[in-house]
């Protein structure tokens, strides 16, 4: 999208894609804005009702990590008409339907395209106070950076395609996808946190990297705090990568500094391309261990994992 031609100024836009961000802000008035979010990828489970609650989630969660609270959806779909039994595409759109019940989405239409390779989400439309938007640009020096929940399903993903990955690891990873970022969403509500994202195709460190650049400030990693699902290192140290490995790195590029004491596999980890994954907030010190308490009782896994400081020679350290 950075090719097309600027748009004419429009003032009631609070968030747009020039950051990055995990979706569009439109004022509507002065105490309330739409937020506005598109998301669907390709099966990651076998299961089709599985899919399509993690897709539903999927898409839901870029709403939450904008603070905000998702209100409709729009299904989207790709999907053969021949080779494929229909009663997939059934399943698949039950379980997502399940996850917009749960958490009170209206569903209210859709579209269809006739597509060999299967592909599902929703187009999602939010509210919130346009005063308590947290964005990508929002993080500040002094910062402390939390994370609500573990990484790992993308190595996990490639693990179930390869069948190798175990059953109690596929469990861990569907488990930790639908875990909702609902309740990271009041919290920052609540503490009227500024600088948020939600970590998914880019990878912990791809979107830590675009909040570092949108906030034009430095995003200092402790490794070993990142806290990883059940047994994705090991699916990592024997290969079970994505795609995303590659093209994640290099959209970072440069523009890290990596201590060679961090673990290579470890860091293979950082790169992994996310589905449904955690939110990552930045906070001020004073406010973190009660925030960090808060979101313990919904997200277990929630760790400190960074610090911002000012801008230095890299926008990403890991140490």
């Amino acid at each position: 999208m950075s090719g097309l031609p600027k748009q004419p100024h429009d003032p009631n836009l609070i968030v747009g894609f020039d950051k990055a961000d995990d979706a569009g802000v439109y004022r509507l008035r002065d105490d309330l804005a739409l937020v506005q979010t598109l998301d669907f990828f390709t099966p990651i489970v076998d299961d089709p009702f599985v899919y399509g609650r993690i897709a539903g989630l999927n898409s839901i969660n870029d709403v939450w990590a904008m603070a905000g609270t998702p209100i409709t959806a729009m299904a989207i779909t790709c999907f053969p008409k021949k080779g494929v039994d229909p009663a997939i595409l059934a399943d698949i759109m039950r379980g997502g339907l399940d996850t917009l019940i749960q958490y009170g989405v209206t569903l209210i239409g859709g579209h269809s395209v006739d597509n060999e390779q299967i592909m599902f989400g929703y187009s999602v439309t939010g509210v919130i106070d346009p005063n308590k938007v947290a964005k990508n640009s929002g993080a500040r020096p002094g910062d402390v950076v939390i994370l609500t929940k573990p990484i790992g399903t993308g190595v996990i993903s490639t693990g179930i395609k390869r069948g190798v990955a175990d059953e109690a690891v596929v469990q861990k990873s569907v488990e930790t996808m639908l875990t909702p970022g609902k309740y990271a969403a009041e919290a920052m509500r609540e503490f009227n946190v500024k600088g948020a994202t939600d970590v998914t195709g880019f990878s912990l460190l791809g979107h830590a990297w675009e909040m570092a650049k949108a906030s034009e400030v430095t995003i200092e990693f402790d490794a070993g705090a990142v806290p990883l699902i059940d047994g994705a290192f090991e699916l990592a140290a024997a290969g079970m990568l994505t795609s995303g490995d590659k093209t994640n790195r290099e959209y970072v590029g440069d523009d890290i500094e990596v201590s060679p004491a961090v673990d290579q596999t470890l860091l293979k980890l950082f790169y992994d391309p996310q589905t449904a994954g955690g939110m990552l907030i930045a906070v001020p010190e004073e406010m973190a261990t009660t925030l960090l308490a808060k979101l313990m009782k919904s997200y277990p896994w929630a760790r400190r994992i960074a610090r911002v400081s000012t801008k230095q020679g890299y926008s990403i350290y890991v140490r």
